[in-house]
């Protein structure tokens, strides 16, 4: 709840795949308050009254998780509108002739955004969706000690600079900096 809050604020990218990752480790737990409270909440040294604001927090992801039926993969509808959002600006951005960076940052993603789908097995994810979805998995590997190959480190540098780009377009428009029709 505090790191959310706080990466909410300063990177939506890095927000979401923190949602993503603590959405996998309430299923970890295996949407159990007692476990969530010994491996995760235990940590944080906080006041007794943030800890509790903390634990209500896993309390209701869990709730929103088995009401929304994402308890063995998918994500809730708080981490899929952050997703919609992204995509309405990308799209926005796209549109801009003030915005020709942007529009040549998305372009050099391209290939490794059709590359990814085409692996996907017929998954039909939003473009950057699929961007976020790479970069998640990429993750994992890396906490699992996986070797990764040069190909696909290629491909994560770019659409993680790709998406570092949206999140400061986001950050922009949320503080009313952005200006792409004038």
């Amino acid at each position: 709840m505090i790191i959310a809050k706080q990466k909410r604020k300063e990177n939506i990218a890095e927000y979401l795949l923190y949602m993503w990752q603590v959405e996998d480790l309430i299923r970890a737990n295996k949407f159990d308050m007692d476990s969530i409270r010994r491996t995760v909440i235990a940590r944080y040294n906080q006041p007794e009254e943030v800890l509790k604001e903390i634990e209500q927090w896993y309390e209701e992801l869990i709730d929103m998780m088995q009401s929304e039926g994402v308890k063995e993969k998918g994500h809730i509808q708080l981490n899929k509108n952050v997703i919609i959002a992204l995509t309405d600006l990308h799209l926005q951005l796209l549109k801009s002739p003030k915005e020709m960076i942007y529009g040549a940052a998305y372009y050099k993603t391209l290939p490794y955004i059709v590359q990814l789908r085409a692996k996907s097995g017929g998954e039909e994810l939003p473009e950057i969706e699929t961007c976020f979805a790479a970069v998640y998995g990429y993750l994992l590997l890396k906490m699992q000690g996986k070797e990764i190959s040069k190909e696909t480190m290629e491909g994560i540098k770019q659409i993680s600079s790709f998406l570092a780009l949206l999140a400061e377009k986001y950050r922009e428009d949320m503080n009313g900096e952005l200006k792409l029709d004038e």
